[in-house]
């Protein structure tokens, strides 16, 4: 197997022992993206939409590293720190993903890294 691991300042380091992204043939597997600025590795400033937005926006960072969008997800996770922000979270997550949505599963759990809100992982198929 050929994998190659994906990286790029303009998504947050990471902050343990993973990669922001392996590609694996024509798969590519994103790691959790948290709401973290990738210039300050600071959390953003306020709640569940301002993060959710910096999530999305550090995931399609990684995305572009590999040379690749959103229209190429074909999985992702949303992991929520309280299931009763995800009507919020499913209607900013849409302007990302578009009409050809990838297939999702969202779970709340009992925490997430550095206290964020919500944390969102992907896999994606690459062009040939």
């Amino acid at each position: 197997m050929n994998k190659k691991v994906i990286s790029t300042p303009d998504a947050p380091a990471a902050i343990g022992p993973y990669s922001q992204a392996v590609q694996a043939g024509n798969l590519l597997f994103c790691s959790g993206q948290i709401p973290l600025d990738a210039a300050t590795g600071e959390m953003v400033d306020g709640g569940i939409e301002e993060q959710t937005r910096q999530v999305m926006i550090n995931l399609g960072e990684v995305l572009k590293a590999a040379g690749t969008t959103f229209d190429h997800l074909v999985k992702t996770t949303i992991y929520l720190k309280d299931m009763g922000d995800f009507p919020s979270v499913n209607g900013i997550y849409a302007t990302y993903v578009g009409t050809t949505a990838p297939a999702r599963a969202t779970v709340e759990v009992s925490a997430l890294p550095k206290g964020a809100l919500v944390e969102i992982d992907g896999i994606a198929v690459l062009d040939d």
